[in-house]
């Protein structure tokens, strides 16, 4: 326990001297929905009308969403994965295998991985085939106790087996437990490096992401994300970060923050720092939706919002969307942005499903 506590602290140390006094200056934006401009290290105004000018305004971006989300862990909790195997039985044609990984130095998580039958990976006590590569897709429970079971088909709503659809479809598939959810046990204690269940769940998701690397069936070049409803926000906060995900799926996970319920992000499992910092006040946060879904361009990115959706408004997706467009035009890439409107509540419909897994198709053949 006394080495655990240690090897935080010294995390944590080497994040703050991360962030040291060289830090550019990081100017104060009033409004997060306008992705028009960009501004200089003393609050002057500019167009942006070049990539260079996006990729200064994407740094501010960022370093203004890390404010609330605490900073991204650095190298030193990338330690070895340590996969362990704990089940694996044979879905139709399909191999589905519960296993867990180190995440950072003091913790676990567990996940379900789909691989198809006749190719067994590299995993301790595995022999491997010769495999076939695939696109691999990291796949992000919805709020639900019964966590990765979900979107593994093994309970939960029928509805959200995205992860089990879309193996069926030929990707291999990785379905890991949000923090504090399924078999992830988890207190979002400071005492653990994060400043935020946000961050902790991207960093796990990164964590994914290697694993994922390290399979002879995937083909390393080609993995995307999909979630439904935190598992939506929980793509976009995690392809923000990680450029490895070259494509990203989120159903009924977000609208503008200008639209939305504040004190719902901020819980612990959340971003606290809304609360404490920023008052929960909409016009107070230093990022929104809008430069996050920019951020991400010019990957694919395909947003289902459900048009009677009442915990995300579709109206505040459209302005994200809206916002968003300019920015995939000035990369070449204006197809890549598609916008998805079903007449239905808050749900992941089958048409809906069936759209976003030809446009993951399509974006990492």
């Amino acid at each position: 326990m006394i080495r655990q506590v240690l090897v935080v602290l010294v995390v944590m140390c080497l994040t703050i001297l991360s962030l040291a006094d060289d830090t550019p200056v990081l100017p104060e934006y009033r409004n997060h929905q306008d992705l028009s401009f960009v501004l200089d290290a003393d609050g002057n105004k500019r167009d942006v009308k070049t990539l260079a000018d996006w990729a200064k305004r994407r740094e501010h971006i960022i370093r203004h969403f890390q404010r609330v989300t605490g900073p991204l862990p650095s190298k030193a909790r990338r330690v070895p994965l340590d996969v362990k195997v704990l089940d694996e039985v044979k879905v139709g044609g399909l191999i589905r295998r519960k296993l867990s990984f180190q995440s950072d130095p003091t913790d676990r998580v567990t996940a379900y991985l789909f691989l198809p039958v006749g190719q067994v990976s590299n995993l301790p006590g595995k022999t491997a085939a010769k495999p076939n590569p695939r696109p691999a897709v990291l796949c992000l429970q919805q709020t639900t106790n019964v966590g990765k079971d979900e979107p593994a088909g093994v309970r939960g709503d029928p509805k959200l087996k995205y992860a089990l659809e879309l193996a069926e479809r030929g990707f291999v598939t990785l379905a890991p437990d949000y923090p504090s959810f399924g078999e992830h046990a988890y207190d979002f204690d400071r005492k653990h490096g994060y400043v935020s269940g946000t961050m902790k769940a991207v960093w796990d998701n990164i964590r994914a992401i290697d694993l994922l690397e390290t399979l002879p069936e995937v083909d390393a070049d080609h993995i995307g994300c999909i979630g439904h409803s935190l598992g939506g926000h929980n793509a976009i906060f995690t392809a923000v970060f990680e450029p490895r995900l070259k494509a990203v799926v989120s159903s009924c996970g977000f609208s503008s923050m200008q639209k939305d319920d504040v004190p719902s992000w901020t819980g612990p499992s959340y971003m606290p720092l809304i609360a404490s910092e920023f008052k929960s006040d909409p016009q107070r946060l230093p990022f929104d939706f809008h430069e996050l879904v920019g951020a991400i361009a010019p990957r694919s990115f395909f947003a289902s919002a459900a048009t009677k959706d009442n915990d995300f408004d579709v109206g505040g997706v459209k302005d994200v969307l809206a916002a968003a467009r300019p920015i995939y035009e000035l990369h070449g890439k204006p197809d890549a942005l598609v916008g998805h409107y079903p007449e239905a509540g808050h749900s992941f419909p089958d048409d809906s499903r069936r759209r976003a897994y030809e446009f993951l198709a399509q974006a990492l053949k």
